[in-house]
């Protein structure tokens, strides 16, 4: 089991840690009447003011959630802040906020992360405000860390594409972002040259993680952000050799009718489907292993048609409440799939798929707002997760699980952000280095 993604080794952490301290939830008006169009519109909204009102008032990144655990409220989360900066270009485009007011906040985001802790040009996976520095994951863990630092990577290289005016800070947005991207050493990760990313460094504990990134998961972005680096790139075999070569990559079966090229058996969490997905355009996109939106289409039906099947009997479940990814349950935080199933649906999974399930994943928003909205629905958008069997609702929001839902709702109304990262000419020449077929955005 050692190449499972972080987020299945993030339960052995979170189950043991997670503790709430305080009930924290608002409810939101539920508005009656709403077209298919201005349903999307509220949750993306209302979502975004997890990034926009909730942001740490220092540096303008996202807190890790909004409930006070353990690890307290003041843990700024690397990867759910790059999906909090593909959200601000949302708010922009939408005219939620002014670009000024977008361009702003992403500068002071930008010139935060240049002075907080860094390790060989990557991100930890939390920083400490107002210090900018390294908050430990893990005990070992309190160094560089690669894919939440793709995450990131991924929503600043969408904001140097959209903020591209004249202006003095414009300007020095791009040229921030433009800096900050080229002192990532991607290749450093390798580990000493192996053809392998490895996840994590410390400066205090070395490589002692020792944990190797094979597919296939959520990483794929990072191995295509590696490979894209102007400055510190990555050999085409690091992919070929490392991503691509485990117990877990190839699939190939079928699951509920649906064939699944990569992966675990029936896809295993859906934000497999969407973390890489949020810039990375998988229409079109192909390599040697996938064509990609098949994988991900498909995932995300192979998770529908098991919830509607529904094996354990679970209250609830069914073709408008459905959807396994991680998330909140009463025990802490577990990576909810169909093999691993423990009676909790999460808003993030169905509504983050829009693009792949469109007219599942309506069914479930209505459900989720219009029956369930008194329950579920808060000043933050949905609650984290939900059992339908035994009626807990989650204290909480995590950014991880709000900015898919801002962000793959965009992609599924206009392609935003797909289009902005599949510009970049950097990620062109990374993806046409691994051999993949893409669609160009001009």
């Amino acid at each position: 089991m050692r190449f499972l993604s972080f987020l299945m080794i993030f339960i052995l952490f979170s189950i043991s840690n997670y503790a709430q301290k305080k009930s924290n939830i608002v409810l939101e008006p539920v508005k009656k009447g709403l077209t298919d169009d201005q349903l999307l519109e509220e949750v993306q909204k209302v979502t975004f003011r997890y990034f926009w009102d909730f942001a740490d008032p220092v540096s303008g990144l996202a807190r890790e959630r909004s409930n006070v655990t353990d690890y307290g409220s003041e843990v700024l989360a690397s990867g759910g802040s790059g999906f909090g900066v593909m959200a601000i270009i949302v708010a922009v485009e939408r005219k939620w906020i002014t670009r000024e007011e977008g361009a702003e906040r992403l500068l002071k985001i930008v010139n935060y992360i240049r002075k907080a802790d860094s390790f060989h040009g990557m991100f930890p996976h939390w920083w400490e405000s107002p210090s900018g520095k390294v908050r430990p994951f893990g005990r070992k863990d309190d160094g560089g860390d690669i894919v939440e630092s793709a995450f990131m990577f991924q929503g600043l290289l969408c904001v140097a594409e959209y903020f591209d005016q004249n202006n003095s800070v414009e300007k020095q947005l791009r040229a921030k972002i433009n800096w900050t991207w080229r002192e990532a050493e991607w290749n450093w990760y390798t580990k000493d040259g192996q053809n392998v990313l490895y996840w994590h460094w410390s400066p205090n504990c070395g490589w002692a993680m020792d944990f190797e990134i094979r597919g296939y998961n959520e990483c794929l972005v990072t191995y295509v952000l590696a490979a894209s680096s102007p400055t510190y790139p990555i050999d085409p075999q690091v992919y070929h050799k490392g991503w691509a070569m485990s117990n877990f990559f190839k699939n190939g079966k079928e699951f509920y009718g649906h064939k699944l090229p990569l992966g675990f058996d029936y896809g295993g969490p859906l934000f497999f489907s969407h973390y890489s997905f949020m810039g990375l355009d998988p229409r079109g996109l192909k390599d040697r292993y996938a064509d990609y939106w098949v994988q991900n289409q498909n995932h995300s039906l192979i998770n529908y048609d098991y919830c509607v099947d529904n094996p354990k009997k679970y209250k609830g479940y069914g073709a408008n409440c459905w959807g396994l990814t991680a998330g909140d349950n009463m025990e802490g935080y577990s990576a909810h799939s169909p093999t691993n199933d423990l009676g909790y649906i999460s808003p993030t999974a169905s509504l983050s798929s829009f693009p792949y399930t469109p007219k599942e994943s309506m069914a479930a928003l209505r459900h989720f707002y219009e029956d369930l909205g008194d329950k579920i629905w808060t000043k933050y958008g949905f609650a984290d997760s939900f059992s339908p069997q035994t009626g807990y609702v989650a204290d909480s929001h995590l950014a991880i699980d709000q900015g898919p839902i801002i962000v793959m709702i965009e992609n599924y109304r206009t392609g935003l952000l797909w289009k902005l990262f599949m510009k970049n000419k950097d990620v062109q020449n990374g993806l046409t280095k691994l051999g993949f077929e893409f669609k160009k955005s001009e």
